[in-house]
């Protein structure tokens, strides 16, 4: 992605781009620039799985609350909160209380 100077369309200067991607390098700065698409689009598909979840989770609660029971099950949010930390470390716990939250609100 070699950037030469600017046009009259604007276009970014390599000095912008380095000093947007915080690289000392044209190389560094295109490994980055790519990188970072990468990281929006797998952000963006993470927000729709979430999105996903949460309707998922409605309906569950909706079932549970119309059979007569609670809205959440603790035992299975304990399972989820090991299944995250199992598999992240202990910064997974800190997600999964994240998206337990979305996905059922504050208890």
């Amino acid at each position: 992605m070699p950037i030469r100077g600017t046009s009259s369309q604007e276009e970014p200067t390599m000095a912008d781009v380095l000093d947007k991607t915080g690289a000392r390098t044209d190389e560094a700065a295109d490994v980055i620039t790519g990188a970072r698409e990468r990281i929006d689009a797998l952000d963006d598909r993470i927000i729709g799985l979430v999105q996903e979840r949460m309707a998922v989770s409605k309906v569950i609660q909706e079932a549970r609350i119309e059979s007569g029971g609670r809205r959440v099950n603790l035992s299975r949010e304990m399972e989820i909160l090991a299944h995250f930390r199992d598999a992240l470390g202990k910064p997974g716990t800190s997600i999964a209380m994240t998206l337990l939250e979305l996905c059922r609100g504050r208890v």
